[in-house]
């Protein structure tokens, strides 16, 4: 049995041993650059990040979950993090990929990601081959989105954030607009693409409405009709992630957003998203960015 690697951004760097200094949310690359030999085949492996690949000359094949996509010139397509999968490239003279985590286009490019692009809880996204002109115009967005990922600048993520929010609406434009991401899969995917939503919507209303609501395993399975055992079976197996995981990541950048735009104080937004106390707040918080509230978002403002 093949071993499955699971992928943060950082761990991608590392197996192609480029250099990183800290956890990235955001990286675009030339890919004759960072595969300069082919053909390459990549090992099995489960990506915590979305990964769009712009290949204007080049061949090759991806494979999702049990699903094998070949793709050559003027193609482009995108992987959701969640699946199982690898990619082989035959060639690649010009191509560019884009990385970018969840918490990243949810802090930087809408914060109602899911709700404004469904196409992103796609199941299986095969590549979509376009006219030269077509091509053309999503080459020069991506190639300003590299000049700017080039740049320091302290709006960097912003201007990112904003030139992904045009290439987003441009392949909504092309492939995607009318795309329900319910009526797509089986049983099993339409549980994850539904708990999403509603994690979407849970979220939502608590943040625009002043309500404090306890996020629970429960609370999830109870809205879907589904007892918390399998619901948090169903998630772990297509996603590889834990429903818990899921409420954390989300409750964590939302965090950081109330933290950065609003002026509620850290005990106004510890009940706001549903901790019974501040202190257990804090803890959450420090956990999973070694920095307390407070700290974060002096170094924000």
């Amino acid at each position: 049995m093949e071993l499955i690697v699971h992928h943060k951004i950082s761990d991608l760097y590392k197996s192609l041993n480029l250099p990183i200094e800290q956890e990235m949310d955001f990286t675009i690359h030339f890919l004759p650059a960072i595969h300069s030999k082919t053909p390459f085949k990549s090992p099995v492996f489960r990506a915590d990040y979305f990964s769009f690949v712009f290949i204007k000359e080049g061949s090759g094949k991806y494979t999702i979950d049990d699903k094998i996509f070949p793709f050559d010139s003027q193609t482009i397509y995108f992987t959701n993090p969640g699946h199982i999968k690898s990619f082989e490239i035959e060639n690649s003279k010009d191509a560019y990929i884009i990385t970018l985590t969840e918490s990243f286009l949810r802090e930087n490019v809408h914060p109602d990601i899911f709700g404004e692009f469904p196409f992103l809880l796609a199941e299986t996204v095969p590549p979509k081959k376009m006219l030269q002109n077509d091509f053309s115009e999503f080459e020069i967005l991506y190639k300003q989105i590299f000049k700017e990922f080039k740049k320091q600048s302290e709006y960097k993520n912003k201007i990112l954030g904003n030139l992904f929010v045009v290439l987003l609406l441009k392949i909504k434009e092309n492939f995607w607009l009318s795309y329900n991401p319910l009526e797509e899969g089986g049983r099993n995917s339409q549980i994850v693409k539904s708990f999403k939503i509603l994690l979407e919507r849970e979220f939502k209303i608590a943040t625009s409405k002043g309500l404090t609501i306890a996020f629970q395993v429960q609370d999830y399975a109870n809205e879907l009709n589904l007892h918390p055992n399998y619901l948090n079976s169903v998630i772990k197996s297509k996603t590889g992630r834990t429903v818990n995981d899921w409420i954390s990541k989300r409750t964590l950048s939302v965090a950081k957003s109330l933290l950065k735009n609003t002026t509620y104080s850290s005990k106004e937004i510890a009940y706001k998203l549903g901790f019974s106390e501040p202190t257990h707040f804090s803890r959450f918080f420090k956990k999973h960015t070694q920095i307390s509230p407070t700290t974060f978002r002096k170094s924000n403002q």
